[in-house]
């Protein structure tokens, strides 16, 4: 039986294993997929991580991981199906059929995209990751939906190989950052289509065109690919009806990790906090190891 184990391998999973490897406390991360990082791992740039400055997310992520990798930290690639707590052990069934139990968890299992709900939307063309798929658009038009720092981010690496890039914003004004805003309204192949709400992907094999109701009237933008960055959901779908979420589904949690559930401790995006940034999501990982340390201490004797 593991004294900790780790659901997520992004930031704040993997520096909740540094932590814990140094604790020397027996410990096991469980990853979706092989040598994974989170969602760090698809981001261009990261310029606000203390000390890191203009680093790769992938590059970054590369970093948490040979870490916590370098103390021993133990990382398998396993889906969990399903989190039970009985008689003060967790059983943690995986997506192999197998059982690893725990005297605590910390979750750390990150969000997911927010799926773009309108006809047409699952058309090959659509996509989630500019980084990822942004090299096949090389002198095309595309489309960013969204009004964040992740979107206003995508519409500017996308700007250096399309041709034209529309940043459609449901809002006349955007939530980014000030650098970001700024940036983006000084590249000069970046159209700002705002107060504008996705009504459909137009396309027979592929995109061809975005329908948008752009200021209560119908347009089409034509164009040759969609990326899509309108938020993220917590994967915390495990854990309903065993710790409290929010309404939203994330994880009532303050700086502590601690929840409603003994034992159980949240980190990263998965709780409800103000800023989800590298450096928060850290932070977490951190506490949460301070805290299952104190929980197993004080219940030692129950096992």
């Amino acid at each position: 039986m593991y004294d900790i184990i780790i659901i997520g391998s992004g930031p704040a999973g993997l520096t909740a294993a540094i932590y814990a490897s140094r604790a020397r406390l027996r410990t096991l991360v469980l990853e979706r997929d092989t040598m994974g990082a989170g969602q760090i791992a698809v981001t261009e740039q990261v310029d606000n991580y203390p000390g890191l400055l203009h680093i790769g997310g992938y590059e970054l992520g590369e970093k948490f991981r040979e870490h916590a990798e370098s103390l021993g930290a133990s990382i398998c690639e396993n889906d969990v199906e399903r989190l039970t707590k009985q008689d003060g052990v967790f059983q943690i069934a995986l997506a192999d059929g197998t059982t690893v139990s725990a005297k605590s968890v910390i979750y750390a299992a990150g969000t997911s995209y927010r799926k773009l709900d309108v006809p047409g939307a699952e058309l090959p063309g659509v996509s989630y990751c500019a980084t990822c798929d942004g090299a096949f658009y090389q002198g095309k038009t595309v489309a960013v939906i969204g009004g964040g720092d992740t979107a206003l981010g995508d519409a500017l690496y996308l700007a250096r190989m399309a041709k034209t890039v529309y940043l459609v914003h449901r809002r006349d004004a955007f939530r980014a950052n000030a650098a970001l805003q700024e940036s983006v309204k000084q590249t000069e192949n970046i159209v700002l289509v705002t107060n504008a709400v996705p009504t459909a992907v137009v396309g027979e094999k592929r995109v061809s065109a975005l329908r948008i109701d752009h200021n209560g009237q119908p347009e089409e933008l034509i164009l040759d690919g969609v990326f899509v960055a309108i938020g993220s959901v917590p994967n915390t779908e495990p854990l309903r009806g065993l710790a409290d979420l929010d309404a939203h589904g994330y994880v009532k949690a303050g700086e502590d990790g601690i929840t409603s559930l003994d034992g159980l401790f949240a980190a990263g995006d998965v709780r409800t906090k103000l800023l989800r940034q590298v450096v928060t999501a850290a932070a977490d990982g951190a506490n949460c190891v301070a805290s299952a340390e104190q929980y197993l201490l004080q219940n030692e004797k129950r096992w």
